[in-house]
């Protein structure tokens, strides 16, 4: 017996148990020096597979080889090893792995080594019969002796298919006696789980046309109980070659059986809920999609539960799991007797999966199976609490998706559901789900995007209406996608505020805008017009922002003066909100502030008096509802007549946006308003065609006087 020192870390803790276990009374004699360096080399390996990223699963398969190669052979060795491996902390959860590549390498060996018997018991068969024909006295106790020590079942047949001996091995495997089993056909051995062309190999051998064939088979036993065997069965020959005799050897690997299947059964299943796993669920799906019939449809309930966090985090993670699991029992309950699977993905997401669906109406069905199933309160304990459930609802053909195409698309389905209000499921709606992959596929891209050079600016011209000359222009950042073209800020400036690139990408907008804008003045001089760039709620809201303009304007060179920054209305929503301390800074570098869009939002007009801001821009749905018909004409020059006043109360600039004609132009003009923008002034263009209007000033685009 090898004596263990006290182990003082994992590692060592793991060797002792390890030499424990292969020091035990397993059956094979076996030096002490050799299981030293036995405990020493398969230990070692499976730490290493127990640590190693990415996780290598050869690793711990080499250890059960080693194991096989010193007459470890012993099942329940293998059981001892298995459940020890599964107690080892190890990252990832990756316990069931580590001890599965162990089993399949210990299982791989035996499998081998009984392979290299089986053959020397072929040969020696072979042999056997040969010298029958020369010594026959002598061969055939040879034979015998063999045919009956032998370890494994060995069965003789006639290449007609009937048994003609059988040794002791065989009638024990089957427990049987010899008058059972011989003289019975081998056709009377099928049983409804042999594996897939099992009996095209047989009709395959007795007919010439092979040697040999290997399946792991099962057989009923004499008395009902179903015994798994490793099969091989070769083809004897005569002098001549003709098929004379069929020789099966089987090996009993029932115990090895029933582990790989427990192994399987934890891999794909979830071990809190016993349903099916995510693995086990994709697995189910991509059948669905091998071969389908012409129409075949199908269905995923995509379910995740609303406010289970408020559960996890007051009454803990246990009551939180006893939740789950009395979820999935509910949802088990109700669905599978329809013949729908029902799987957990992780977390409180689970997932209905209807195979061969009839139509959209049978997936809403199943959905609102889950909502009644989830109806009532679960008692956990003490705790009497109310579980409710979004569920985003897809039905299509089979032919029209893929797996991952259909679950990405219940799961924003599922999304929607949320946003509507929770507890309640939601059909797929395609033209939904293309907006919302596009902003995915905006949003996956976007990080990379401006190491990249996908990003650039346009600008938009400003015009003072009292004499028509340039006065600004507004930087517009665009994003020139690979796949998806050219895209405007609305279609991903929102994404990019909700996923924090705004920051980084409002940076370099304002270092790109600064530096255009100083190389006009250095060209143009007072005849260059002013810069305006927007700020996102994120960056306006950044106490950092100070500091990088700051920097950005001594880069650039660009006087502040020069430079005017706008606001959203959302971007204070009071008089004490930090944003105030970073726009008072900001006016302290000696820009000035616009507040950009006014009219759309705007929670107190007070508000606006203690701002430090110089300027507004009235929205352009003002302007565009003039021309509604829908919309009185006179109201609403009324209402921008009023806003325009009041700004001039207040010491501000006024900019009207959204100016399509000239006639709206010229009434703004007459009212008061200072600057405009829109189309009637020109679209946004590349600083070529800015610096060209610089040029031609001070023709620009005037406004007759009246």
């Amino acid at each position: 017996m090898i004596e263990a020192p006290e182990p003082s870390s994992s590692a060592e803790r793991f060797h002792a148990d390890w030499a424990r276990l292969l020091s035990g009374d397993h059956g094979t004699a076996v030096h002490p020096g050799l299981v030293g360096r036995l405990v020493s080399r398969t230990a070692g390996l499976l730490h290493r597979a127990q640590l190693e990223h990415p996780f290598q699963p050869q690793l711990a398969a080499e250890a059960g080889a080693h194991l096989v190669e010193a007459h470890f052979t012993d099942p329940v060795v293998l059981a001892r090893a298995v459940e020890l491996l599964q107690q080892q902390p190890a990252p990832d959860g990756r316990g069931p792995a580590l001890s599965g590549a162990f089993a399949a390498g210990w299982a791989a060996a035996l499998r081998e080594r009984t392979l290299r018997e089986q053959e020397a018991i072929r040969t020696a068969a072979d042999v056997a019969r040969k010298e029958a024909e020369r010594a026959l006295r002598a061969s055939e106790a040879r034979f015998r002796a063999l045919f009956e020590s032998a370890a494994i079942g060995i069965g003789i047949g006639d290449t007609d298919g009937n048994i003609l001996a059988v040794n002791k091995a065989l009638q024990e495997l089957f427990g049987a006696g010899p008058e059972d089993m011989t003289g019975r056909r081998v056709g009377d051995l099928v049983h409804p789980e042999d594996a897939p062309g099992v009996w095209e190999a047989y009709e395959d051998l007795i007919s010439g046309k092979r040697e040999y064939f290997q399946f792991d088979k099962p057989y009923y036993r004499q008395d009902g109980e179903v015994v798994w065997t490793h099969l091989t069965v070769s083809l004897i020959r005569d002098d001549d070659g003709v098929p004379q005799y069929q020789v099966a050897m089987l090996e009993d690997v029932t115990d090895r059986y029933r582990l790989q299947e427990t192994l399987r059964h934890q891999a794909t299943h979830d071990p809190l809920t016993g349903l099916p796993n995510r693995a086990a669920f994709f697995e189910r799906l991509e059948k669905l999609f091998e071969d389908p019939d012409p129409g075949a449809r199908f269905g995923l309930c995509y379910v995740d539960l609303d406010g289970f966090k408020v559960v996890n985090d007051s009454l803990g993670h246990d009551t939180g799991d006893q939740l789950l699991a009395a979820v999935a029992a509910r949802l088990k309950a109700a669905l599978s007797p329809l013949g729908h699977l029902v799987a957990r993905l992780g977390g409180d997401e689970f997932v209905v999966l209807l195979e061969n669906s009839r139509g959209e109406q049978e997936a809403v069905a199943a959905a609102k199976t889950v909502l009644k199933a989830l109806a009532g309160p679960v008692l956990i304990g003490d705790h009497k609490l109310a579980v409710g459930a979004s569920v985003g609802v897809l039905e299509r053909r089979v032919s029209t998706t893929t797996p991952g195409a259909a679950v990405r698309a219940a799961d924003l389905t599922l999304y929607r559901a949320k946003e509507a209000g929770r507890g309640r499921w939601t059909l797929f709606d395609p033209k939904e789900n293309a907006r919302a992959v596009s902003r995915y596929a905006v949003s996956v891209r976007m990080p990379a995007a401006l190491d990249r050079g996908e990003f650039f600016i346009d600008y938009q011209p400003l015009y003072a209406l009292a004499d028509g000359r340039l006065a600004a222009v507004e930087a517009l950042v665009r994003w020139r996608h690979p796949q998806l073209g050219v895209l405007g800020p609305d279609e991903f400036v929102t994404t990019a505020e909700e996923t924090g690139l705004i920051m980084p990408l409002g940076r370099w907008v304002l270092e790109q805008a600064c530096g255009q804008a100083a190389e006009w003045i250095k060209r143009f001089g007072d005849a260059a017009p002013q810069l305006n760039v927007n700020l996102a709620v994120r960056q306006a809201r950044s106490a950092a922002l100070v500091t990088d303009l700051g920097r950005i304007l001594d880069t650039t060179g660009l006087d502040p003066a020069r430079l005017q920054l706008e606001i959203t209305e959302s971007t204070v929503v009071g008089p004490e909100d930090e944003a105030l301390r970073t726009l008072h800074g900001l006016v302290g570098l000696g820009v000035s502030l616009a507040v950009d869009d006014f009219g759309t939002g705007w929670s107190n007009l007070a508000y606006l008096r203690d701002l430090p801001v110089s300027g507004l821009k009235i929205a352009g749905s003002f302007v565009g509802d003039l021309h509604d018909p829908a919309k009185d004409e006179s109201t609403g020059w009324r209402i921008v007549s009023g806003l325009v006043s009041m700004a001039h109360a207040l010491g501000l600039t006024v900019t009207a946006e959204g100016v399509e004609t000239r006639k709206d132009a010229e009434r703004l003009r007459r009212i008061g308003c200072d600057w405009a923008q829109g189309w009637h002034f020109g679209r946004p263009v590349r600083p070529a065609e800015i610096a060209r209007r610089i040029v031609e000033e001070p023709k620009g685009r005037p406004v007759p006087p009246a």
